[in-house]
């Protein structure tokens, strides 16, 4: 199944929780923290903005910042998807 966003929404493959911490203590899920970074593998066709239609800051393949509780979760198979707006992206990470 493919994912296709519409308008200035982005599908974001969401980067794995981490489960234990750098000094080896195994952390249950209900004290992991929630990721907030992901790599962007499609984006919608652009907003329109006084009825002109203006193409996305980010493109597929940017690593990606986005606000902690935004967007639509989605499973697909066994990989975990978020449907965000371009709105919601705080940074791309170089």
């Amino acid at each position: 199944m493919k994912l296709k966003p519409l308008g200035d929404r982005v599908v974001i493959q969401v980067n794995a929780e981490e489960t234990t911490t750098s000094s080896g203590i195994v952390l249950p899920g209900s004290a992991q923290e929630k990721p907030q970074q992901g790599k962007i593998i499609a984006v919608g066709s652009g907003e329109i903005v006084d009825g002109k239609k203006v193409p996305l800051d980010v493109k597929v393949g940017d690593e990606v910042i986005y606000s902690k509780y935004s967007g639509s979760e989605v499973k697909v198979g066994e990989d975990k998807f978020l449907i965000v707006k371009q709105s919601d992206i705080l940074a791309i990470v170089e």
